[in-house]
């Protein structure tokens, strides 16, 4: 079943065509990684899926994108409900200045009104998610800029976990970690995804290969192809597809 389908979906920043008709329908409970060069428009195709390009002043996009059916660029759409179903994880870990219990609390509180003890199950089961829990449980109440890198990026995905989404987006997750860090994150990426929907943009071809059931490979605003990861990385259909798995260029 897809849960997100991109239809003939183009973007201009201002004169510039950033993405060119892009078809690519996303299925449920799977990753999909998006791979291609630097500027070839996997981030800001995985920022169209929840809007995030509507804060960028100048933008235009064409076409549609539906998420259960309903193209989520219709007039009456609430984007902050859609934001909390498709969540986001950024590429540099970007916790908030406050204490690691409530950097998860914060959505929930916003959204929900919840009991002190509902709120500590939710924050609980959210760092576990992100598997997290057992290295801070003992720390909740310190500030989150006192955990490591790999820490706060799982604390962020913690974050995007515990207002309940169906879909987490994620910009290079991995790019400023260390290799026991990324290791850790792809482990709960798996993880996640039994619950979850996954898009992961990612410049790492074998990260790609290692972690994700689908590949689009994007180049200059054009997708030139998508499918499931072991096809494309073995049998590409398109020759630019294969001199850039084959490290020809990019």
């Amino acid at each position: 079943m897809h849960i997100i389908c991109a239809n003939k979906l183009s973007l201009y920043y201002g004169d510039f065509q950033a993405l060119k008709d892009i078809d690519l329908d996303i299925p449920a409970r799977e990753i999909t990684a998006l791979i291609g060069p630097s500027g070839c428009g996997k981030s800001t195709f995985l920022r169209t899926l929840n809007r995030m390009n509507d804060l960028i002043q100048g933008v235009k996009i064409t076409g549609e994108v539906t998420y259960h059916g309903e193209n989520i660029y219709a007039n009456q759409v609430d984007v902050t409900a859609l934001r909390k179903s498709i969540g986001m994880v950024f590429q540099k870990p970007n916790p908030f200045p406050m204490s690691i219990f409530d950097n998860v609390a914060y959505g929930p509180k916003l959204h929900d009104s919840l009991s002190k003890a509902e709120l500590s199950d939710l924050v609980e089961g959210s760092l576990r998610g992100a598997a997290l829990w057992d290295e801070v449980k003992d720390r909740l109440k310190k500030s989150a800029l006192s955990l490591s890198g790999g820490q706060q990026q799982r604390l962020c995905i913690a974050r995007a976990l515990s207002v309940s989404p169906d879909v987490l987006l994620m910009d290079e997750p991995t790019s400023a970690l260390d290799p026991a860090s990324t290791m850790k994150i792809e482990e709960l990426m798996g993880t996640l995804k039994q619950d979850y929907t996954v898009v992961i943009v990612t410049h790492n071809m074998q990260q790609a290969a290692r972690i994700s059931d689908r590949t689009a490979f994007f180049l200059t605003g054009d997708l030139v192809e998508a499918g499931k990861t072991d096809e494309i990385f073995s049998m590409p259909k398109d020759k630019r597809t294969e001199d850039y798995i084959t490290g020809r260029f990019g």
